[in-house]
């Protein structure tokens, strides 16, 4: 079936009242709706997103939790939104049946006579929509009686030969059509209105205010209401603004010059406003915000106030623009007014602010400025923050629906990459040609049906060079920009460039001649596929650099450029750099930073840190850190050499190499030390938001011990020095609600060899109560150390760590404060009971409930067989105390094998507990919602 592109506009008129006590809305509405394409329809879809707050199956609840959010799973029924609809009828006022898709925010109404192409009906709804709090996502209502409403009333969805049936989720892509629609609201008569419609009736009666608010071909009426009147209306000449955005100490007067600055370049770069007043307001820009270090609290805000506010302006004001007038679907098609706004605000800081650093009056401190991140243009950071997810293999093809990106490319990293295209774009067939394009597009197609084709028909015909790698290229896949200059030869008045496509995706370079750091000559190049070489003219050049203005999203700057000086000046320094920065492609960067560590045997172990990680993932990384114990009064510490090899998106998707050694104290005077290659793969489905991950690791640890002289070379129990091969399968699949792991570990050495699987489920009920489950299970295949040590047999509650991979305060410790820390591992118990340790087999169950917040009761079940003996049984129950999850927790016994351990002596030693000073797991706990 095929559509037509008719203009025809639905007809909509709403009798909605508000009921503050209970929070809700009582809707009449009359809908004419206008078949505009060219098939016979039977039944209609409406968007009724008011919905999807109504229980923990909607498509909204579980987009929240592959977000790791579980407010609305957890939400009491009082705190739920819904929809209650109470009757639907056609124009003769038969009532029609209906019923929700499975998302539970899409109605399907059943008509009772088809409806032929160009024809209309009319269908009368009556209903009522329950508000939700405003903690799940901005809208709904707060305590303060402020109330905010979006998308709370039932639209049309869109029918353009197929049904574009899309839920609410969270993503501000509401896709209806294109409708005109009268709002008559009656809300309490102390509340003040702000709205992206106009307001053309309003009389405040005794039991209340009656607003009527109009809309012509607008999606959707944004209604914010508020016992104070904290908005501004500002008369520009091409644009009526109404807004509640303010910056600290930015007074009125410059607000309103700094309005008209932004409404001037709008127009002049876009075109005209064709709505009577654009809302920009606060809840809106902090849907989108200017992310990256403006986001600091403002007594450290780094930006001129003037600056802060005239961006948060312009960024809200284009996003609300481009969502009002171009009916674009936003769930397929949003990358292209992703790339006008994003492209847009590049432009206005290049005109208005072209001296901007990224880090603001930051960048002026001492200690700060020597830093290439405060050296760094405001513009930089698109192509810093689109390559962080690059650089992870993380990133998605703007193409990519909208509600199938991960959460840092929905908001950042692909609503960059497309405006940098357009920057690109801009740069290599003149910005005129794109400013034009641009223009041409949003006259000729606003609040008209309008399609992604349509825009690259408007770029096309605008340029006068071919530009259609943009769209086969850069838009529609996730290949990599990568240029190297192989080689330069010199001749008398020419130079012989040789030029790589590391990648070989197919776009244009740019290169650039450079003396005394000005631009001398510059160059575009295409169909540079492989490696060709070129023949430029001499011109005073010290040095070829590709992309030197970086309006390319390249993806490795760092072999971009050649000296014309000789061969040793080609050659890139060594900076020696405090801390972290970002990627300077003209140095080799070595960052060092003090830590400092602590176990018993080495005491407090000051050290020095150096490695090569900037803010964006490279592939080859190095890591050293010299320390110094001293209570061993010895020098301790760790190095490793690591190499990441991505090769796609899904599937095998990475392979790790790295080599790993490790040197301290074990006890008193007996030192440790660890050499570990390995070789790691990882697997991940082609839909990153499943959180689904699976990897295989292969290494070898060798362990190497130096006895204290005054001991005896027995006391070691084992020989001081052996090898471990060890191969490590795990299966992950990650969820706030669910959490399922499990992995199959083998072991091998000449003294032994056995496989241990290990299963770890979580599962978060809707009244809060989360269950753990846990199970071990572990075999020795060959034992030969059986009866003589148990050092490499299956632990019960503690580990003995030949591999030396956990954080053991005291590792070597039997008694004392330092044995009572514990890491869930192996048997996983709590209680040190009488068989501690399994040379055969262990199988084991651990599980725990919360009972109130974060106090919880665990229990663990199972057996202990060693050789030449019976398995015994053995539990434990207690109380755990999560005060803060992986970093400090206090496990209290009361009964097990040992009986009713709460009323025997010397309690206070029975106490285990967690304690870790890594920051990898909080850093974790944060990424895992973006990434």
């Amino acid at each position: 079936m095929t559509c037509g592109k008719g203009i025809a506009q639905h007809t909509n008129v709403l009798s909605a009242t508000l009921t503050e006590e209970n929070k809700e809305i009582s809707i009449q509405q009359a809908l004419e709706y206008v078949n505009d394409s060219r098939d016979t329809l039977l039944l209609l879809y409406f968007n009724d997103w008011a919905n999807a707050y109504a229980d923990k199956n909607t498509a909204l609840a579980k987009r929240f939790s592959e977000e790791f959010k579980k407010g609305l799973h957890l939400a009491k029924d009082e705190e739920r939104g819904y929809t209650k609809i109470v009757s639907v009828v056609d124009n003769d006022y038969q009532g029609l049946v209906w019923n929700y898709t499975s998302g539970r925010d899409i109605v399907k109404i059943d008509l009772k006579e088809p409806l032929l192409p160009g024809s209309s009906a009319k269908i009368f709804l009556t209903y009522k929509v329950k508000l939700p709090p405003n903690k799940f996502t901005p809208y709904g209502y707060d305590n303060r009686r402020n109330f905010y409403l979006k998308d709370w009333y039932l639209t049309p969805a869109v029918y353009d030969g197929t049904w574009h049936l899309y839920s609410n989720k969270n993503l501000e892509d509401l896709y209806t059509g294109i409708t005109n629609t009268t709002i008559n609201l009656f809300i309490p008569k102390d509340l003040f209105i702000a709205s992206n419609f106009s307001t053309t009736h309003k009389v405040t009666l005794s039991h209340g205010k009656h607003i009527t608010l109009t809309g012509i071909k607008q999606k959707s009426c944004e209604i914010i209401l508020a016992p104070v009147n904290r908005f501004t209306k500002h008369q520009t000449p091409s644009l009526n603004l109404v807004t509640d955005l303010e910056t600290f100490r930015y007074d009125p007067i410059s607000s309103g010059i700094s309005i008209n600055r932004i409404a001037d370049f709008i127009q002049k770069n876009l075109g005209d406003y064709p709505h009577p007043q654009l809302l920009v307001s606060e809840i809106n820009y902090n849907k989108d915000p200017l992310y990256g270090i403006n986001q600091l609290p403002s007594f450290i805000r780094p930006y001129e106030e003037q600056f802060q506010f005239e961006m948060k302006v312009l960024k809200t004001a284009l996003n609300s623009i481009v969502k009002e007038t171009l009916f674009l679907n936003p769930r397929k098609e949003k990358w292209v007014t992703d790339a006008i706004v994003n492209y847009l605000m590049i432009a206005f800081v290049e005109e208005y602010y072209p001296d901007q650093k990224l880090l603001g009056k930051l960048s002026s401190l001492w200690g700060v400025r020597n830093f290439h991140l405060a050296q760094m243009d405001f513009n930089e950071q698109y192509p810093l923050l689109q390559m962080l997810s690059a650089r992870r293999n993380s990133d998605q093809s703007l193409r990519t629906e909208n509600d199938s990106l991960i959460k840092f490319n929905q908001k950042i990293a692909n609503r960059y990459k497309a405006g940098l295209g357009l920057a690109y774009l801009a740069d290599y067939t003149g910005t005129h040609q794109v400013d034009n394009s641009i223009r041409a597009f949003y006259k000729n197609y606003q609040l008209k049906p309008v399609t992604e084709a349509d825009f690259k028909f408007m770029v096309v015909e605008g340029s006068n060079k071919d530009v259609n790698w943009f769209f086969d290229e850069y838009v529609s896949t996730t290949k990599k920009i990568d240029f190297k200059i192989k080689n330069v030869e010199k001749t008398t008045d020419s130079l012989k460039v040789t030029l790589k496509n590391k990648q070989g995706t197919n776009v244009p370079i740019s290169l650039f001649g450079i003396k005394n750091d000005t631009v001398v000559s510059k160059y575009w190049f295409t169909n540079i596929t492989s490696e060709r070489t070129i023949v430029i003219p001499k011109s005073g050049e010290e040095r070829l650099v590709l992309n030197y203005d970086q309006t390319i999203p390249e993806y490795n700057q760092r072999d971009n450029w050649k000296s014309l000086n000789g061969f040793f000046s080609s050659n890139k320094k060594i900076k020696f750099q405090f801390f972290k920065d970002a990627e300077d492609p003209y140095y080799y960067q070595v960052f060092y930073v003090p830590v400092l560590a602590f176990n018993l045997y080495d005491g407090l172990t000051p050290g020095l840190r150096l490695h090569n990680k900037t803010l964006l993932e490279r592939p080859f990384v190095f890591d050293f850190s010299p320390s110094y114990a001293t209570s061993e009064k010895s020098l301790v510490g760790y190095g490793k050499f690591n190499f990441r090899d991505y090769h796609g998106k899904s599937g095998l998707y990475v392979t790790n190499y790295s080599l790993t050694g490790y040197t301290s104290h074990f006890q008193k005077n007996s030192r440790y030390s660890t050499i570990s290659p390995a070789v790691g793969f990882g697997w991940r489905p082609s839909n990153l938001l499943l959180n689904k991950r699976s990897s295989l690791v292969l290494r070898s640890v060798n362990v190497f011990r130096d006895l204290d002289p005054n001991l005896k070379e027995t006391d070691l129990e084992t020989e001081p020095d052996y090898s471990v091969f060890n191969i490590k399968y795990t299966n992950t699949s990650n969820n706030i609600l669910n959490y399922l792991s499990w992995s199959v570990d083998a072991q091998y050495s000449n003294k032994f060899s056995k496989v241990a699987y290990e299963l770890e489920y979580r599962k978060l009920f809707q009244n809060n109560r989360q269950f753990n489950f846990r199970f071990f299970a572990g075999k020795f295949l060959r034992n030969e150390t059986a009866g003589s040590t148990d050092f490499f047999s299956f632990a019960l509650d503690r580990p003995t760590d030949y591999l030396f991979d956990y954080e053991f305060l005291g590792r070597s410790e039997g008694e004392g404060i330092y044995s009572q820390q514990i890491i869930i591992a192996e048997g996983g118990f709590k209680s040190k009971l009488a068989y501690p340790y399994a040379n055969d087999w262990m199988t084991t169950v651990n599980s725990s409930i919360n009972i109130w917040r974060w106090i919880e009761l665990y229990g663990d079940f199972g057996f202990v067989k060693n050789k030449g003996i019976s398995p015994k049984m053995v539990y434990d129950s207690g109380i755990r105390l999560n005060l803060l999850t992986d970093y400090f927790e206090l496990y209290l016994p009361l009964y097990s094998n040992n009986g009713w351990e709460i009323a025997q002596s010397q309690y206070d030693q029975k106490i285990r507990f967690v304690i870790t000073f890594s920051p990898r797991t909080l850093t974790g706990l944060f990424t895992r919602k973006w990434f």
